[in-house]
């Protein structure tokens, strides 16, 4: 068996990691310092026994949220826990009975932040990779740069202002402009990294992140307000009751993700089923539903609107069930406009039937409506599923580039029953060679 070629293995890998690249040796440069400098004044850290303890704790805490990192909708990756210790840490301002956690040059301060939450997820990660798992190194990084931009702001800049006699409002105001920062550095750099692994507008990818991301950042921008004033009362002691709403919290979004999985996984199993009756061919429903999601991703989709394009494409052949003899080939290309009609319209009523699937429901009803001339129009997405469809009625699995643009060349002809627009995203998209990863 041949490999690839190294010329467009290092092309791919170059042009699809050189975000990783740049956040990884950004970060490694952060940690890189901040080692430097807390082993060059590590004497003076050792010196002050609240410093060592405050940095053992949250480096604990650092390293048990980083174990317990979370899959949220979509393939992303969380450490809400690990957040909350690293942003706490960097905001510490009272402690009881007038100790201080700052000793020194605030900046060389904001640097053993970054130096303690980069050892408490690196300890943290270790056991995901003993037992064979992804690390997690852009997560990581993505977070430590967000606390690090906390640390150095709060800090080198904002805690000049601050003093253990000033009232707590002034911390507060000062605090949640930080906190603020730290969010949208790490919702940012998250939008970057998602734009270049999916291939879609850094707009759609900025206002999908950030509609994942808000309840977490607000869960956790309030935690760590909670844990900073609570430690000017109870010290590390806070850490151990405050755990308990934290794993709460994290179960509850656990869960959520965890249910949007099955369901995705009951709709691709349901899917199969016009493929096991023979019906359609095996591994047609999920060809057309990568089309289709890739092509809507181009043409701008928000991530909602490809969630339905996913569910309607892995279902649109469920109405072919209702025919007394299969269709060669699974085809319906090959079948006229009414059976068409047809088979989408019985597909959609099964799909209705579910009560909570309404708007694929619609999508699978129009895939059979042509691009002009029908009254009203048919969605994009159903659109989408209508060419992606019919490209891969006639290219299949298979991967002759000439079979691809014939099947093309036949959709760019028919321009009323597929939108140009579509076919050109589809044309794209189904050239596109898999992307290599670090």
């Amino acid at each position: 068996m041949t490999g690839r070629p190294p010329a467009d293995r290092w092309s791919s890998w170059q042009a699809l990691d050189s975000g990783r690249l740049l956040l990884m040796s950004t970060t490694a440069m952060l940690v890189v310092a901040a080692l430097a400098t807390s082993s060059i004044n590590f004497q003076q850290v050792l010196s002050q026994p609240v410093q060592v303890r405050y940095a053992l704790v949250f480096g604990g805490f650092i390293a048990f949220g980083e174990l317990l990192r979370l899959a949220l909708p979509g393939g992303r990756e969380a450490a809400p826990i690990a957040m909350v210790g690293g942003m706490s840490y960097a905001l510490l301002w009272n402690l009881p009975k007038g100790q201080t956690i700052v000793h020194g040059s605030q900046t060389a301060q904001a640097l053993l932040v970054i130096a303690v939450a980069a050892i408490g997820m690196t300890v943290g990660a270790l056991p995901h990779i003993v037992a064979g798992r992804e690390p997690g190194l852009t997560g990581m990084c993505t977070r430590l740069v967000a606390i690090a931009c906390v640390a150095f702001v709060f800090r080198s800049g904002f805690y000049q202002f601050l003093s253990p006699t000033q009232h707590w409002y002034i911390g507060l105001g000062l605090m949640v402009p930080a906190l603020v920062l730290g969010w949208l550095v790490d919702t940012v750099i998250s939008a970057l990294i998602r734009a270049d692994d999916v291939r879609a507008r850094f707009s759609v990818a900025i206002t999908d992140e950030m509609s994942v991301q808000w309840p977490l950042g607000v869960a956790v921008g309030a935690s760590v307000l909670i844990s900073v004033f609570c430690a000017e009362v109870m010290g590390l002691y806070e850490l151990a009751v405050f755990i308990g709403p934290l794993l709460v919290t994290q179960v509850a979004f656990r869960r959520y993700a965890g249910i949007r999985a099955t369901y995705l996984q009951t709709v691709r199993s349901l899917a199969r089923v016009p493929e096991v009756a023979g019906y359609v061919e095996p591994g047609h429903s999920g060809r057309v539903s990568r089309l289709a999601v890739a092509v809507g991703r181009r043409m701008g989709m928000s991530e909602p609107s490809l969630l339905r394009v996913e569910y309607a494409a892995l279902m649109h052949d469920i109405g072919q069930l209702s025919l007394a003899e299969p269709i060669p080939g699974g085809a319906t290309l090959q079948v006229s406009q009414d059976d068409q009609d047809r088979i989408a319209e019985l597909g959609a009523e099964v799909i209705a039937e579910a009560g909570v699937l309404e708007d694929v429901a619609e999508l699978i009803r129009c895939q059979s409506w042509s691009a002009i001339g029908h009254d009203p129009p048919p969605p994009l997405g159903s659109m989408i599923i209508r060419a992606a469809n019919a490209f891969d009625d006639m290219v299949g699995a298979s991967t002759d580039r000439e079979r691809s643009n014939s099947a093309l060349r036949r959709l760019r002809l028919d321009q009323k029953e597929y939108d140009p627009e579509v076919v050109e995203a589809l044309a794209e998209v189904a050239g596109r060679r898999r992307a290599w990863r670090l």
